[in-house]
């Protein structure tokens, strides 16, 4: 396996429906029905089935569909030494419609990333099953653990250490080195990092209530790209590692609205990714001119909505990946859908037939579009 076609010319963001015996089984380990050792015998045989279907989909990239996780970030970040776990009124940000479980966490003691974080077994375990098809695995960006509690939380109050926030952002990027470098031993070659923050950033609204509490946004992008840019230095020239950008992806709703303008210069010129995944599955996305910043990276186009079960018009997608095409070679773009089917537990709202139907459709218009590259 090389990395040279990562991301492929038909791709996935990460996670997928959990299937109802799996909930069951997280919802009996809840109330002490059953033990984390059962629990996890369910989730092992859960996703077994899961990367079988991939397969079976021609999938030339599988992912366990994040289904060990209730939330797509909170349970790596949850993992990090300094950080813990905590009860919240709400969740950190607002949905258009349903709200998430209200928990969080916050930053008690120095950033690390442990030999034993459990992502790291999961890992193993997937690239196990998924035999030779190439195993991705997806961890939150490093700028969701500073967005969390540095920027969305009004209350925030830095540890003695972190007084200076450079001593902050400097523990963050060695820790996702060591994560980085520990992945990569554990065999895996295409990492992703999903990322929000990207998302509020490019929304006018959450701009502007930013700068109302005196946070300069292009200024926090900066910083995070430098750190990005920090950690990537650790990447060995056989592993690819992508960036998931969203405006948030639960139950079907969104949090955020924006084209990518605000943030491209910013993050499409000098972030040193391999490639972006970007949503564009509605006009909540903009245009695709914030493109023209894109400098060596591919992008993969997220056209092929997640959020709802009706399938899109095929040759109206292939007219977008050819509208996009205004600035970006067409060899270095891909398609998927814009986002995971189940960002959270809970899942989004289609059927697994309807979840299949919409991996099909990727791949029958990427096949379209690029042959059998």
């Amino acid at each position: 396996m090389t990395t040279e076609r990562i991301p492929y010319r038909y791709d996935i963001v990460g996670s997928f429906l959990r299937k109802p015996e799996l909930k069951a089984a997280r919802k009996d380990f809840e109330d002490g029905k059953i033990t984390a050792t059962e629990l996890k015998a369910q989730e092992d045989k859960s996703i077994r089935e899961l990367v079988a279907d991939e397969k079976k989909a021609g999938l030339k990239a599988v992912t366990d569909g994040e289904y060990r996780r209730a939330f797509w970030h909170l349970d790596f970040l949850w993992g990090l030494d300094g950080v813990d776990k905590v009860k919240a009124e709400h969740f950190s940000v607002a949905f258009k419609g349903f709200q998430p479980k209200a928990e969080t966490l916050k930053i008690t003691g120095k950033i690390d990333f442990p030999e034993n974080h459990p992502f790291l077994d999961h890992f193993r375990f997937l690239k196990a099953v998924a035999g030779n098809t190439t195993a991705k695995q997806t961890i939150p960006s490093p700028s969701m653990l500073h967005l969390i509690c540095c920027v969305r939380s009004t209350d925030y109050q830095p540890i003695e250490r972190y007084q200076n926030e450079e001593v902050l952002l400097n523990d963050i990027a060695a820790a996702y080195q060591k994560a980085v470098k520990a992945f990569y031993e554990a065999g895996c070659r295409y990492l992703q990092f999903d990322d929000t923050s990207w998302g509020e950033f490019c929304s006018a609204d959450k701009r502007k209530a930013y700068a109302e509490r005196g946070i300069d946004v292009d200024a926090v992008g900066r910083k995070y790209v430098a750190v990005l840019n920090k950690i990537l230095e650790a990447k060995p020239a056989d592993m690819t590692i992508t960036m998931h950008i969203c405006r948030g992806n639960f139950r079907s709703t969104w949090s955020s609205a924006g084209g990518y303008e605000p943030i491209a210069d910013i993050l499409f010129s000098h972030c040193h990714v391999d490639g972006f995944f970007l949503e564009y599955d509605s006009d909540r996305a903009g245009t695709f001119e914030p493109l023209r910043f894109i400098k060596d990276q591919k992008v993969v186009l997220g056209l092929i909505t997640s959020k709802t079960p009706e399938l899109e018009n095929k040759e109206d997608v292939i007219a977008r990946i050819h509208e996009a095409e205004k600035y970006l070679p067409l060899d270095r773009l891909s398609l998927s859908p814009q986002c995971g089917f189940a960002s959270t537990e809970e899942g989004n709202l289609l059927t697994e037939d309807e979840e299949w139907a919409k991996i099909r459709l990727v791949k029958e218009i990427a096949e379209e579009v690029w042959g059998n590259d």
